[in-house]
């Protein structure tokens, strides 16, 4: 077995994708498993490359029953934590940054600004395994209960501070609505007022607020079959991205 820590968000998985299909490329033989939070298993699926999704919350211990796996790839960052945390599964050979005080002298070194796509792609490509950071393409669903060529505003984000004003995208959104684009707006659970807000304040109709009423599966298909995205969140972002879908990023204040 193959194991790849990547214990993060939507977006962390999608700058990850080249380096999972180079591992499943490189070991087409073996079980390939991601350890990630358990929601993320819609968005493992889309990726064509992993066997099965191992449910970790966060840098504790990993779950990891039966005999070590050949391989544990540190995809998660730079250690000490995580480090530790693959290596208490006892693997084979352990794929990761160099590390000193988790006593992991192997690995290249972490450059602090390198983009996520390339610094895995370089981790990887360091053990003589070759990744095309090009490759971020995710299989694409079925539309199935969700609107086709809509255009997407996602008003929330994971940190409020880079949150570009509610009144800016409310702004946006009718505007776009009245150039003819079809507008709904997206969001969690807990941005569901916000998204409200913005509609409202856009003179969009309630039922347009997607907000809190889509899995991350069907917001994967939400976003390949949009016209547009636009949002102030980098996880949606990379999934319009996985999809070549058109998007503007805006970030605040």
């Amino acid at each position: 077995m193959i194991l790849v820590l990547r214990a993060l968000g939507v977006g962390d998985l999608a700058t990850a994708v080249p380096a999972l299909r180079a591992l499943r490329a490189a070991y087409p033989d073996q079980e390939l498993a991601l350890a990630a939070p358990a929601w993320l298993a819609p968005l493992a699926d889309l990726v064509d490359a992993v066997d099965r999704l191992l449910a970790t919350d966060g840098l504790g211990e990993l779950a990891c029953t039966g005999a070590p796996p050949q391989l544990a790839v540190n995809l998660h960052g730079r250690g000490p934590q995580s480090h530790r945390m693959l290596a208490g599964v006892r693997p084979r050979r352990l794929l990761a940054f160099a590390n000193a005080e988790a006593g992991h002298l192997d690995g290249p070194a972490w450059f602090a600004e390198e983009h996520e796509v390339d610094r895995w792609c370089r981790l990887l490509a360091w053990y003589g395994i070759p990744a095309d950071r090009t490759d971020l393409a995710l299989r694409r669903p079925a539309p199935s209960q969700m609107p086709v060529g809509v255009t997407i505003v996602h008003p929330g984000s994971k940190a409020p501070e880079k949150r570009w004003p509610a009144g800016r995208f409310a702004a946006l959104a009718r505007e776009l609505a009245g150039r003819g684009h079809r507008v709904v707006v997206t969001g969690s659970a807990v941005e569901r007022d916000l998204a409200a807000r913005v509609a409202a304040a856009a003179g969009l109709p309630p039922e347009v607020v997607l907000a809190g009423r889509t899995d991350l599966g069907e917001l994967a298909a939400l976003v390949a079959h949009a016209r547009l995205v636009v949002s102030g969140d980098t996880g949606i972002g990379h999934l319009a991205t996985g999809y070549a879908t058109p998007s503007v990023l805006l970030f605040g204040p």
